[in-house]
């Protein structure tokens, strides 16, 4: 996860600690939509992702933070 809130930091010119709200936010939103036993995998993909998941993630934090100007 530290590796995704350093990019979308980055991304965004959020600092570390909002840029760590927005990651746990959308995975929250996520977590809730998602089935069960999908769900309880999240968590662990981001821990262990590799470059493909951050990649993505970053990205759509990255549009998002684009949005708004950032």
């Amino acid at each position: 996860m530290e590796e995704l809130i350093k990019r979308v930091s980055e991304r965004t010119g959020m600092p570390e600690d909002k840029a760590k709200t927005a990651i746990e936010t959308v995975v929250g939103f996520l977590k809730e939509r998602l089935p069960a036993p999908i769900a309880g995998h999240v968590d662990s993909a981001l821990e262990h992702a590799g470059g493909t998941v951050v990649d993505k993630a970053s990205d759509l934090i990255g549009n998002i933070g684009g949005m708004f100007g950032k």
